[in-house]
Order: structure tokens, then sequence, then C-alpha cells
């Protein structure tokens, strides 16, 4: 089998412009990967035009050979998103030339389920009340774990009333779904050590699952600094693109918890190495999962077949309503749970005459240290 061409498919999400690769093989097999990137559209998509030379004519049943062929080819460079969605379409495209789904060639099941935590349901002012009103929702909606960001545009420090509003809204969000519901506290690389480390204890009394993300995330000295002097779990991970600065920083043994980026890591076999580095050190792995319900399907995949699966993201049920015209054959949340679907590959399929109808957007990015991102508006 050879590689004969390839597509690309932008989709323009009111937050974060999608970007779908379809790559075409000369049997007639037809492969899809995503190669979103939160805040690049046009950068990543000229990085697959750029690598398209160097995949047609290639075995993309011999994914390892592809990758590796390619990243020689970028002197040793990971491929970035780019590269991480090649990579899954070629995963897509030997379950359906085995005719198996995917998590099948991967070891298959050790949990007949998934839990899920809920992202992006907080769209909407920041206001307690709001946030509170919107966590009720997805709890109603079978959701028994729920991340969000009380912080607002904040950036190294905040000012005392910006702290007593953000613990508002943790508090408005936890008095309304009880102590049963897990709550995840997102701080999106926000803080100085020392205001990571003021904010960590005065989340304290909230119980929260974890705290995410606190200090930016390639200073590992500073996050294992900021999870050694809370008492909430601390968990980072997802701008790394290498499982080896991973293990970096878990061999601090100060975390136990890592939410690695499929498409940051390099795609399914990436994803398996960050999996495999943390059961080195005792750890687990909750994926990040912040692109289309295509990526949740591909991370489901893999979680399915991985002892040390804690959780995973899902943004899928707060998405546009036009999302399930686009996209076609992605697992749904049921009750709080998500499992793979038994098709053939990853299962997923992209409707391009809908694609058209949601073209590019020049304002569809999260710009995190403005007012009103949580909003995520976009072109709307």
């Amino acid at each position: 089998m050879k590689i004969i061409d390839m597509k690309i498919v932008v989709v323009g999400n009111p937050w974060k412009n999608w970007i779908f690769v379809k790559i075409f093989t000369d049997e007639g097999i037809e492969g899809l990967g995503e190669c979103t990137g939160g805040l690049m559209t046009a950068p990543n998509e000229g990085s697959l035009k750029e690598l398209k030379s160097r995949i047609i004519g290639r075995d993309p049943t011999r994914v390892n050979e592809l990758i590796d062929f390619v990243r020689k080819t970028l002197f040793l460079s990971r491929g970035g998103n780019a590269l991480s969605g090649i990579e899954m379409a070629c995963w897509d495209i030997i379950g359906k030339t085995c005719g198996r789904p995917l998590y099948q060639l991967l070891g298959g099941k050790v949990r007949e389920k998934i839990r899920v935590y809920a992202n992006g349901w907080y769209q909407g002012p920041r206001e307690p009340q709001a946030f509170a009103e919107k966590a009720a929702q997805m709890v109603e909606a079978g959701y028994t774990a729920l991340k969000f960001d009380p912080f607002g545009k904040a950036y190294k420090f905040m000012s005392r009333e910006e702290e007593i509003l953000s613990m508002d809204i943790v508090r408005a969000v936890r008095r309304t779904v009880g102590e049963q519901v897990d709550l995840m506290i997102e701080a999106h690389d926000r803080f100085s050590l020392s205001q990571a480390v003021r904010l960590g204890q005065l989340l304290e009394e909230f119980h929260p699952f974890w705290f995410e993300t606190p200090v930016l995330s390639d200073n590992l000295e500073k996050v294992n600094e900021v999870a050694s002097r809370i008492h909430i779990p601390v968990i980072a991970g997802e701008r790394s693109e290498d499982p080896r600065e991973l293990a970096r920083l878990m061999s601090a043994n100060k975390i136990d918890l890592i939410n690695p980026e499929i498409l940051g890591v390099g795609g399914i076999g990436g994803l398996l190495d960050c999996f495999a580095a943390a059961r080195c050190f005792d750890c687990f792995v909750a994926p990040h999962n912040a692109q289309s319900p295509y990526c949740t399907a591909a991370n489901v995949h893999v979680g399915i077949t991985q002892t040390n699966l804690l959780i995973q993201e899902c943004f899928d049920d707060s998405a546009a309503p036009w999302v399930s015209e686009v996209l076609l054959g992605f697992p749904k949340v049921k009750n709080g749970y998500i499992e793979p679907e038994d098709v053939p590959g990853i299962g997923v399929s992209l409707q391009e005459e809908e694609a058209l109808k949601h073209p590019y957007g020049d304002k569809n990015f999260l710009w995190m240290f403005e007012d009103g991102w949580e909003r995520r508006k976009g072109n709307k």
C-alpha cells in the first residue's frame, strides 16, 4: 500500500479552528487525522503542505518507519501537530485495512468504559452564579467531574479583589454540585510561583481533584515546587512535546498525574510512550483533549487499553450544535463515561460539504489573557 495524495480541511470552530488531514492510498483506503493548533492555524496548515512530498509513495501501514523517516528529514524534530495528525491518519488506515477498531490493535481493553470530565461548559460571564448554573446543567447531563478556569485574564499575580472573585466562583460551583462531583481547577500556566502557592492553599477548602498547570509548564522545577507546598494534587504536561520531558517532571516524585496532549507528543505512538513513561514512576495519565471530537475518539482508543489511565477530558457536549453534522462516528458521553466505537480504525469521518459551511475564522481563538475569553465566541 502506498500514499498517493493528501488533503487539508480547516473547519471554523468558534473558539479554535480545527485542522484535519485526509490521507489517500492506492488501494482506495482513506485515513483521517487532526492537526489542530490552539493559537496557530496557518502555521500548522503550512507544515502539513511541506510534509506532503515526504509521505507520498510511502506505506502508511508501516507507520513507525514513516514517522522516523519524516523526523529525520526535519533534522530530528518531532514534527509538531502536523506530523501527529498524519500519524493518526495512518493508524486509521491500519485499522481499516485490518477491519479492526484501533484499540484492538493496541492490546485490547483493560476496562469497559472511561470516566470523563467536562470542559468548555462555562461559556458566559465570569460571575459565580453563571458558573454555578452551567455546572448544574452538566451534572444534570450525567457528568461527575467538571474542569474550569475561574481566574479571568490573570497573569503572574492577582489583586485581592480578583482572588476573592475567583474563590467565589469555585465556592458557588462547589455548593451547587455538592461534594460528590469532582472539580478540576485550571490555571492555564498563568501564575508566578508565589501566587500559585497562595491560590493552591486558598483552594484547599473546596477539595479539588487537582490544580492544573499553575505555573509555566516547561519550568519543571517550579511545577514540582508548587506541588510540594500545597495539599492538592498538581497536574501538568499538556505543553510537553517529548515524553522524556514528562519523565523528568515525574522523576522528582512531587506529582503523580500528567496530562499529555496527543497532538503535541506525536499522535497515537507518542501518547503510548507517555503512558509507558508514567508507569515507570507509578504515575497516572489524564490526557489533555481540547480539540475536536476526532481527538476524543483517538484518546479513547488509546486510554481504553492503558492500565494507568485516570480520567479523560472532553469538550464535546459543549461544542457548537453543527459539529455532529461535520464529524460522524465519534463516541458520545453517557452518564459521565465514554467508550470507543467498534468500527474499523478510529471510526470518525469528516463530511466535507458540511465542513465548507464553517470556514476559517480569524477570531476563532482563545486569547486567555484578555477579558471575556470564557465566552468562546470567536467569529460569532
